[in-house]
C-alpha cells in the first residue's frame, strides 16, 4: 500500500513548499510525478522549478519539454507515470490518481481555502477507508512541519 502524506499549507504556498519536497525527493534518489489541475498550472510549476536557486537546481520536465522517461521529475495534468517515479505529488485538489506503483504520495492543499480543506478531508476519509497508511502534516507558527495525525 502507498504511504500518503497530507500537507496542510497554511504559512507557505505550494510554490514555496513543492521545490523543497522535490529537493528531498532527489536527495533520496527517487523520481517524482507532480500532477497539477491544469496545463497552465503545470507550466507555471515548470517555470518555477527552472527559476529556483541555481545551487538547488531540480532536473525536471513537462509535456512541452518532452522526453518524459528521462526526467527525474515529471510535471503533468494526467494520471500517468512515464518516468517510472516512486513518489507522487498531488496539487490543486487533484484526486482520483492511481496510486499503484508509488511508494509515497504527497497531497498538498491550501489550508487558507475552506473548500480545499473540505475536499482534502473527503480525500482523507476515502483513502483511509481503502486501507492506506495516512499522515497529516501541518505548519506551526514558525513554519516548521509537525505531524498531527497518522
Amino acid at each position: 500500500m502507498t504511504d500518503i502524506a497530507f500537507y496542510h499549507l497554511q504559512r507557505s504556498n505550494l510554490e514555496a513548499v513543492l521545490p523543497k519536497l522535490l529537493g528531498r525527493t532527489m536527495d533520496a534518489g527517487k523520481r517524482a510525478v507532480v500532477i497539477a489541475a491544469s496545463e497552465e498550472r503545470a507550466e507555471s510549476l515548470n517555470s518555477l522549478l527552472w527559476a529556483q536557486d541555481p545551487g538547488g537546481w531540480l532536473p525536471h520536465g513537462s509535456a512541452t519539454d518532452g522526453h518524459a522517461e528521462d526526467q527525474p521529475i515529471w510535471l503533468t495534468t494526467k494520471d500517468e507515470n512515464p518516468n517510472n517515479a516512486t513518489f507522487l505529488f498531488l496539487t490543486d485538489g487533484v484526486s482520483g490518481a492511481s496510486l499503484e506503483g508509488y511508494e509515497r504520495c504527497f497531497d498538498l492543499f491550501d489550508g487558507r481555502d475552506e473548500d480545499a480543506v473540505a475536499a482534502a478531508r473527503q480525500r482523507w476519509k476515502t483513502l483511509k477507508s481503502e486501507g492506506h497508511d495516512l499522515t497529516y502534516w501541518q505548519q506551526n507558527e514558525q513554519g516548521k512541519w509537525e505531524e498531527k495525525a497518522g
